[in-house]
C-alpha cells in the first residue's frame, strides 16, 4: 500500500514541476509521457508482486475455471463393441446414448515464487467422485530455453495428446487415439523440454514416468520408470497468413498381465510396447486475421509394435507379436466470427499377428479389415467461453456393424483460463 501511495505522490510531483516550470513543447511532452509510462509499469509491477502483509487472505490468488459439458448422443449399434482387431486394445469412449452430463474440469493455476508455477485440474464424474487429471510444477527459471515439469500431466507426444476436452474441435477422439492411448495418455514422472533460441520454433523434450496410463500398466510395487517418451517439435510462420507446425514421438513401456474382455472369453498380454508417431498442423488466416476467419488442417500417424506372451481366455499361453497402426486427417474451417465446421476421417490397420501355435486356433492373425470413420461437425461460439456443437459420424469401424451415429454438445467455460496452443 505504502509503495502504491509513494508513486502515485511522484507522479502528481513530477506532472505539477513539469506543467508549472516551464511551458511544454510537443518533445518535451513526448518525454513526460515516457516517464509516466515507466511510473506506471513500476506501479504495476508492485501491485502484482507484493506479498499481503503476514502472508494473509490475498498472498495466494490462484486463477481458477470450471468446465460444464453435457452431450446428446444418438447410436444404432451399441458404443461399447471393440473396433474390430483390436480386442487387445482400450475401446472405452465414454459415450452413451441419450442425454448424459460429462465430467466437469475444475482447473487452478498459480504462479508459487519465482522460480514455480503449479496447475491442478479435478475431473469431476457425473456419476460422482473426483479424480486428479492433472496435477504438476513447471520450474521455467533453469534458463537457456529449458522447462522442467513434474508431478501427472498429459504427455506431449503428438498434437492433440496435450489438449483438455473442452478444447477438442470435436465431440470425441480421433480413433488412433482411442485404441492405441484410451483417448488420452497421462502419466506421473518428469519432463524436461528445450526451446532452441532461433527465429524458428524448435522444441525437444523427454519424459520418465509410472507407467500408469495405457498402454502401460501401473508399476506400484516396482522402483523406477515404466514409460519413458521423446518427442521433437518444429514450426515456423510463412509470412503473415500461413503458420505450421510439424512433430515426431516415440513412447516406450511395457505392459504386465493387461486384461481384455470380449463377450465371454479374457485374454491376458505381458509384453513390450513401442510406439512412434507424426503430426503436422497448418493454418492460414487471410491477412494474418484469424477473429473472422481461418482454416485449419492436421493430421496424426502412430504406429504401434507390441511383442511378448499372450494366454487366452486366461488358460492357454504362448507368443504373440503385432504391428498395428491408425492415423486421421481433418480441417476446420472458421467461415464467419462465431461459427465452425469440420472435416475429419479416421482409419485404422489392425495389421497380421504372429501367433503361437498354441494359440493359432484361438485367436485371429488377420482380420482383412480396416476400420474406419467419417465425422462432420459445426459449432457455434456466442463467445470464448461458450460453444454449442453438432456432430454427424458414419462409423465403421466394427466389420459387418456399420452406425450412423449423432451428437449435440454444450461446453460452457467459467472464470479465468488460459490460452490454448498452437
Amino acid at each position: 500500500m505504502f509503495g502504491n501511495i509513494f508513486w502515485r505522490v511522484a507522479v502528481a510531483a513530477l506532472l505539477s514541476h513539469s506543467f508549472n516550470a516551464f511551458a511544454a513543447n510537443d518533445a518535451e511532452l513526448q518525454t513526460i509521457r515516457e516517464q509516466l509510462q515507466g511510473l506506471e509499469q513500476r506501479i504495476a509491477q508492485q501491485s502484482s508482486t507484493a506479498p499481503a502483509a503476514n502472508g494473509g487472505e490475498g498472498a495466494f490468488n490462484p486463477a481458477i475455471s470450471l468446465i460444464l459439458s453435457g452431450i446428446y448422443g444418438s447410436f444404432r449399434q451399441a458404443p461399447t463393441v471393440p473396433a474390430t482387431g483390436f480386442a487387445m486394445n482400450a475401446n472405452n469412449n465414454g459415450y452413451t446414448r441419450g442425454f448424459s452430463l460429462k465430467e466437469s474440469e475444475l482447473s487452478i493455476a498459480a504462479n508459487i515464487d519465482p522460480q514455480f508455477r503449479g496447475v491442478s485440474t479435478f475431473s469431476l464424474d457425473p456419476a460422482g467422485g473426483v479424480s486428479v487429471e492433472n496435477a504438476f510444477v513447471q520450474n521455467s527459471a533453469l534458463g537457456n530455453g529449458f522447462n522442467f515439469k513434474f508431478g501427472r500431466f498429459f504427455s506431449s507426444l503428438g498434437y492433440l495428446n496435450e489438449q483438455h476436452a473442452h478444447a477438442w474441435d470435436f465431440v470425441d477422439q480421433p480413433l488412433v487415439y482411442r485404441v492405441l492411448w484410451d483417448n488420452q495418455i497421462g502419466d506421473d514422472g518428469v519432463q524436461l523440454k528445450w526451446l532452441a533460441p532461433t527465429d524458428m520454433f524448435i522444441e525437444i523434450g523427454g519424459e520418465m514416468g509410472r507407467g500408469r496410463g495405457f498402454p502401460g500398466t501401473d508399476r506400484q510395487n516396482k522402483n523406477g520408470a515404466g514409460a519413458g517418451v521423446l518427442f521433437a517439435h518444429f514450426g515456423d510462420d510463412i509470412g503473415i497468413e500461413h503458420s505450421w507446425r510439424a512433430g515426431v514421438s516415440l513412447h516406450q513401456t511395457r505392459r504386465e498381465n493387461a486384461l481384455s474382455t470380449v463377450g465371454a472369453v479374457s485374454n491376458s498380454f505381458s509384453g513390450d510396447s513401442q510406439t512412434a508417431g507424426l503430426d503436422f498442423v497448418w493454418k492460414y488466416a487471410r491477412n494474418g486475421n484469424n477473429r473472422e476467419r481461418y482454416l485449419k488442417l492436421q493430421g496424426e500417424y502412430f504406429q504401434r509394435k507390441e511383442s511378448g506372451l499372450l494366454t487366452y481366455n486366461l488358460a492357454t499361453t504362448d507368443s504373440y507379436a503385432v504391428t498395428q497402426s491408425g492415423w486421421y486427417l481433418q480441417s476446420v474451417y472458421q467461415f464467419m466470427s462465431n461459427w465452425r465446421t469440420g472435416l475429419r476421417y479416421d482409419r485404422l490397420d489392425p495389421g497380421v499377428a504372429a501367433v503361437g501355435v498354441l494359440n493359432a486356433g484361438n485367436v485371429s492373425s488377420d482380420y482383412a479389415f480396416n476400420p474406419s470413420r467419417l465425422s462432420w461437425m459445426v459449432d457455434y461460439s456466442p463467445s470464448e467461453f461458450s460453444r454449442l456443437r453438432l456432430q454427424l459420424v458414419r462409423d465403421n469401424s466394427r466389420q459387418g456393424l456399420p452406425d450412423n451415429q449423432l451428437f449435440v454438445q454444450y461446453i460452457m467455460s467459467l472464470g479465468a483460463h488460459g490460452a490454448h496452443q498452437f
